[in-house]
């Protein structure tokens, strides 16, 4: 019983967390956004104390359901070991591997090293959410707008408009080969070994195994009952069910529960276990083979007393069940639900002037410093905040945000106006963000934000460059931050070339986006170290 509700919450969880990565119109982020919330690491570096600490409070009362219910990837893992254990031979069973702590708590201080000296790619390499977000976002979004463009062109034969299409196009290659290395690596780890990544790799989840190993509920093995028979440890997917020496380590134990329907003889029940070895009831991570030896029968009589008072498997279930309800219902105290905005309408790059000659597509230009969304308090805080989930470049309506290649901020997103720019309406970014990176701001504080100063390069303008008249920037700016003046104010005849008003600039990048000259925008923007109002 308790596995299948294991089951049905961890199913829930990992399909509604996908969703979020490729529902582009932002609609499920009303419904569901929280779910990205609860996730461990952007609740610490959200500091969000309350999901952290229900977090932690649960892992230590019944175990690592979070990796075993709420973290996608885990659930993920969970799917490709069952599919793995299907299709294998009898001979191949699972059988007990100590705990490679060479390897894993190795890994977990570089962790903590980079998160505190803010190197947030590496801190997104290896963060389990992010990893599970840039492989959705990068391998099954494109899959997934193929398909919705498909049913758009049926609906529009048949004049519905239900469907808008969506512009398909690779937003970082650097990020697509991590996504994919990822996800070969992490499947062919679980198609073999179940939850090695979970057990040595992930930082989180070595994070919570300080917790789990002293959860006040637990798979406890009953010592009178075992047969040593190996079924609960062939049927462990965290190898962490030592049966010769009737032990169990719960550092590494995920709360699966495959090993409690596996035991013919009921030696596994998931039950409270605090002090239960001191009186000789059953095993804890703790205890020898010479811990069965000494039991008396009075021991047993004890334990069976525990049951009379409702510590069994019943108790264990209603654990569980409550432990799952903190998870799913407790936990969404920190997040906060957003409203879903109307989709704004992709156009091609390759537009036609006067429906003759194509237009060049634009290319990026070399800025002093990234531009980071409206809501990012600055570039510092961004990047030390952001683990390169991509939920904000899914949510972004006008192809804006997108992973950044390069190196000191891969995969994290920055801003780009060579497909779109950040219409001053539009505040998804913020609204969904689940580590505090892009707070929460509404579309009258972002016309107030700077984050960057337009530059004009009259050498580009295609007044100098074609001696033409233009003012498109001008006319485009949402602030009013550019003026058209004289190159030369005593002759009349001159044409109008673009200034910039610094102070009234924001950096929305329509000016850039909108300028006719190709491939380089004649006006471009520049990002500032720290945002602030104008």
């Amino acid at each position: 019983m308790l596995k299948k509700i294991r089951s049905i919450l961890a199913v829930f969880c990992f399909i509604a967390i996908t969703l979020l990565f490729l529902d582009f119109t932002g609609t499920i982020q009303g419904w569901l956004g929280w779910l990205a919330k609860i996730q461990l690491l952007p609740a610490i570096l959200a500091a969000n104390f309350i999901t952290v600490a229900v977090l932690l409070v649960l892992t230590l009362v019944f175990g690592r359901i979070y990796c075993s219910v709420i973290c996608p990837l885990g659930v993920f893992q969970d799917g490709v070991f069952a599919v793995s254990r299907s299709r294998r031979s009898k001979k191949m069973k699972q059988a007990y591997s100590k705990e490679m702590k060479w390897l894993r708590y190795p890994l977990f201080v570089l962790m903590v090293i980079a998160l505190l000296a803010g190197l947030g790619s590496l801190v997104a390499l290896l963060a389990p959410y992010s990893a599970w977000g840039r492989i959705v976002q990068s391998i099954l979004a494109p899959v997934w707008q193929f398909g919705n463009n498909l049913l758009a062109g049926i609906a529009e034969k048949h004049e519905s408009y239900a469907f808008a299409s969506r512009e398909i196009w690779l937003k970082s290659l650097p990020t697509l080969i991590v996504a994919a290395v990822t996800l070969v690596a992490v499947s062919i780890m679980a198609w073999k070994n179940g939850r090695t990544y979970c057990n040595t790799i992930c930082p989180v989840g070595t994070f919570l195994s300080f917790f789990s190993r002293f959860a006040m509920f637990r798979p406890v093995i009953d010592r009178s009952k075992c047969r040593s028979c190996h079924a609960c440890e062939r049927k462990c997917k965290a190898s962490c069910i030592d049966i010769d020496n009737k032990k169990i380590d719960y550092s590494r134990c995920v709360d699966c529960f495959d090993c409690l329907e596996s035991c013919r003889f009921g030696a596994l029940e998931y039950r409270y276990a605090w002090n239960k070895g001191k009186a000789g009831d059953g095993a804890t991570a703790d205890e020898g083979p010479a811990a069965g030896a000494g039991r008396t029968a009075g021991a047993v009589q004890a334990k069976e007393a525990g049951k009379a008072t409702g510590e069994g498997p019943d108790s264990g279930r209603r654990a569980f069940l409550l432990g799952s309800a903190i998870a799913l219902g407790g936990s969404a105290l920190g997040g906060s639900a957003i409203s879903a905005s109307a989709q704004d309408k992709e156009t091609d790059d390759k537009k036609r002037d006067g429906g003759l000659a194509e237009i060049l597509p634009k290319t990026d230009p070399s800025r002093t410093l990234p531009l980071t969304p409206f809501g990012s308090e600055s570039v510092k805080e961004f990047y030390d905040r952001c683990t390169a989930c991509q939920l904000c470049v899914t949510v972004c309506p006008n192809n804006v945000l997108r992973p950044s290649s390069d190196f000191a901020h891969l995969m994290q997103p920055q801003m780009f106006y060579a497909k779109g720019y950040c219409r001053p309406e539009c505040v998804r970014c913020s609204e969904v963000c689940p580590a505090g990176a892009i707070l929460p701001i509404t579309p009258e504080e972002k016309t107030s934000l700077k984050i960057g100063t337009a530059r004009v390069n009259l050498d580009l303008c295609v007044v100098n460059s074609r001696s033409v008249s233009c003012g498109n920037c001008a006319r485009h700016c949402p602030v009013g931050a550019i003026t058209m003046v004289r190159a030369n104010p005593e002759d009349p005849d001159n044409l109008m070339i673009p200034s910039v008003i610094e102070e009234k600039c924001i950096g929305c990048g329509a000016c850039e986006h909108l300028c006719p000259a190709r491939p380089l925008s004649a006006i471009t923007v520049d990002g500032v170290e720290i945002h602030h109002r104008i």
